[in-house]
């Protein structure tokens, strides 16, 4: 209820004619999904992809949903950044934030597979300080894992035994993970079971949690969430 200097105060107002509207309170700046920091080191964010066609047909290579997963993980005196897409609202924001966490560090910005080059241009020469240094080098702390045949290179992180996909494994929408469908390999040199069978050598590391592009990441378990994906393709 208004109080009586609100009522004589609008009272006052409408007697000269005049107008009156609320004021919206202006809003403060708030990064539309903050990047989730896993483990201390480790984070990870989602973004929509301008790309993504909201009538992609179930099952087809277009059947994805709009937001997809990047990554940062600090390494001994490198940022490195995995498929990195930077959100379309809020881009110079979160630009900042990333200045502030990279702090003039050497970042490495390491790519998937060729469907995610994303905003890796942009972020190359945001943070190229040095011309000598690759700006895709892989730094120590981090291992290649390639998937030859299904056009996919994962990435092994020890220290925080966390493995990065990009769109071989996916979640599976109930806080699993699933081998891609078969029409995400229509390019590739193997089928769904082949790039499956191609992922049995990853169960031989002590994986606890796998980031996806694609879906929700498994943050316990993950190898036992590699392997009933495995299984259930089929391989």
């Amino acid at each position: 209820m208004a109080s009586r200097c609100e009522q004589i105060a609008t009272s006052t107002i409408r007697s000269l004619g005049l107008r009156f509207e609320a004021t919206r309170p202006v809003r403060e700046y708030v990064m539309p999904l903050p990047p989730q920091e896993i483990v201390p080191g480790l984070l990870r964010w989602t973004a929509p992809h301008p790309e993504w066609r909201p009538d992609g047909e179930p099952g087809s290579a277009d059947d994805w949903d709009e937001e997809v997963g990047s990554a940062l993980y600090e390494t001994d005196g490198t940022v490195v950044l995995f498929d990195p897409l930077l959100p379309r609202e809020g881009r110079d924001e979160f630009l900042q934030w990333l200045d502030r966490r990279v702090r003039g560090r050497p970042v490495s910005i390491l790519t998937t597979i060729r469907w995610h080059r994303r905003d890796r241009e942009e972020l190359a020469d945001r943070y190229r300080t040095n011309p000598t240094r690759a700006w895709n080098a892989v730094p120590e702390g981090v291992e290649q894992r390639p998937l030859r045949g299904a056009g996919e290179t994962m990435y092994w992180l020890p220290a925080v035994r966390t493995l990065i996909a990009g769109d071989r494994l996916i979640g599976d929408g109930a806080g699993g993970l699933r081998v891609s469908p078969e029409s995400w390999l229509h390019s590739q040199r193997v089928d769904r079971a082949g790039a499956a069978s191609l992922m049995r050598r990853l169960l031989e590391l002590p994986i606890e949690r796998v980031l996806v592009s694609h879906g929700e990441p498994v943050l316990h378990d993950g190898r036992a969430a590699i392997a009933h994906a495995i299984n259930e393709s089929g391989s």
